[in-house]
């Protein structure tokens, strides 16, 4: 039996017995789900590039790039150069086309690959003298890159839009322009103030609060918005952390228009769904816990609905650990998971962000993950996960 002696909350060191390894399965042929589902994928840096991480960025394109393909391989669509990617934090406009370019040339090489990529105004600074008409050509700038690229859009919420935008009325002229433009449906994604503060109030204008009566607000806009271009709109991810938000909006979406869900708390039972209906996925948890959302997805699609239940449960909790407030930290739970699970060589993110969560969160992250089986090779994790405590001078 494996074991690690790991720090917890009391301060305290207590060693921990890790679980066997789950042999997922890894389909031959691409699964036929009966929900559409993406994982926004991390990026990979490149810890030996001569660069100030604070400063500069260095990627790992060839092990980025074998990520997609694990994704691929296990049947999801991947999400790119979206927040999992550290779009915003860490990772500019420019590398982001270029990460965007390589995965959807990439994606022609593997029958069935899906990629959608981010467009937005990240290259935009906002300032006092910021205006609308910026946004606008802004994000036309960004979709037109991406359409040169041959590859699909989520249309992105915008920093810039929501420091500008004076009233509801900002939004629904700026995306109406957007949508009217674009040559295929795009999925619009509203990305909510937990995982961005500056997006507070998105939808509303100035002065827009994070409060529910302003996100009831905030919905009837966005339905509204998509109501106008329903044949430009393949679906909206919402990333509020609360279902009920989500199914409100699901609820006045138009028919042929997904709810892809992006709540990481609560994703287990929107996808499963009930009486009422059912959301679709565009998740970044799925980056961590993909062959085991592979497992359960398939066994919807087979009509076992307990075995789907049973699959997700345990990966509720990790997921609720890795995007516990502040969640925009997120990122640095995900890129922890690939390094534990051999999917890159080193724990170190772009910007240098792998200090952005403490030990001991990370401690308890390993533990959720063996708990739910997500440990592709105990062993290996646990070497790992020693040599990091080391590092910080436990167990040394």
């Amino acid at each position: 039996m494996t074991t690690v002696s790991l720090p917890t909350l009391e301060r305290t060191v207590v060693p921990y017995a890790l679980q066997a390894a789950e042999p997922w399965p890894v389909p031959a042929l691409k699964p036929q789900w009966n929900r559409v589902a993406f994982a926004a994928a991390h990026v990979v840096a490149d810890p030996l590039a001569p660069v100030d991480p604070w400063l500069e960025i260095a990627i790992d394109w060839e092990a980025t790039l074998a990520y997609r393909h694990h994704l691929w391989r296990l049947g999801f669509g991947v999400a790119e150069a979206m927040d999992t990617a550290q779009r915003g934090m860490g990772l500019d406009w420019a590398h982001s086309l270029d990460l965007i370019r390589r995965s959807v040339a990439e994606a022609r090489t593997v029958p069935g690959a899906v990629v959608f990529s981010g467009a937005g105004t990240d290259h935009l600074v906002a300032s006092s003298v910021t205006t609308i008409d910026d946004v606008i050509a802004a994000y036309e700038m960004q979709c037109a890159a991406i359409e040169a690229a041959g590859g699909r859009i989520i249309l992105m919420a915008s920093r810039a839009l929501a420091a500008c935008a004076r009233a509801s009325d900002d939004y629904v002229h700026v995306y109406g322009r957007i949508l009217s433009q674009v040559r295929e449906p795009v999925i619009v994604h509203w990305l909510g103030e937990m995982f961005d503060p500056a997006l507070a109030g998105y939808w509303i204008g100035a002065g827009g609060l994070a409060s529910d009566p302003e996100h009831e607000r905030a919905t009837q806009v966005c339905a509204e918005v998509i109501r106008a271009h329903p044949q430009k709109v393949d679906g909206v991810k919402v990333s509020l952390l609360a279902a009920h938000k989500e199914i409100a909006l699901r609820d006045l979406l138009p028919s042929g228009v997904r709810m892809y869900t992006g709540d990481d708390f609560n994703f287990a039972a929107l996808i499963g769904g009930d009486s009422t209906g059912h959301s679709d996925a565009l998740l970044g948890i799925f980056d961590c816990i993909a062959p085991a959302a592979a497992a359960a997805l398939t066994a919807l699609a087979d009509g076992e609905r307990e075995r789907f239940d049973r699959i997700l449960a345990p990966t509720v909790p990790l997921s609720r650990h890795i995007f516990a407030a502040p969640t925009r930290y997120y990122k640095t739970g995900v890129v922890f998971m690939a390094w534990l699970n051999g999917h890159q060589s080193h724990f170190t993110l772009v910007g240098g962000q792998q200090s952005a969560r403490s030990l001991v969160h990370l401690a308890t992250l390993f533990r959720l993950a063996d708990q739910a089986r997500l440990l592709r090779d105990p062993e290996m994790a646990a070497a790992r996960m020693r040599s990091f405590l080391a590092v910080h001078g436990v167990g040394a």
